[in-house]
């Protein structure tokens, strides 16, 4: 008889116990994953910050040489720079 109550109290201890720890590692892949997915999205939006500074750089650059200020020695040095 006290087997049946000891088994009828720890079986559905042990059975919540191990429901609350997969559900908790369940949790913690799931927000890996959106962490995942956000640095990828930042690193995208980088990216095109990166590429629309670069143009916004040779643009300006282009204006200074044709405005006399650059030389075009200069302006092709400053281009090789920004450009690597």
């Amino acid at each position: 008889m006290e087997k049946i109550i000891f088994f009828a109290l720890v079986i559905p201890i042990l059975i919540f116990v191990f429901y609350m720890g997969g559900s908790a590692i369940m949790t913690g892949f799931k927000a890996k994953m959106q962490n995942k997915n956000e640095d990828e999205e930042i690193a995208q939006e980088n990216e095109i910050n990166n590429n629309s500074s670069v143009s916004d750089e040779l643009t300006k650059l282009n204006e200074l040489k044709n405005k006399g200020i650059l030389t075009q020695e200069e302006f092709e040095k400053a281009k090789t720079k920004l450009l690597r």
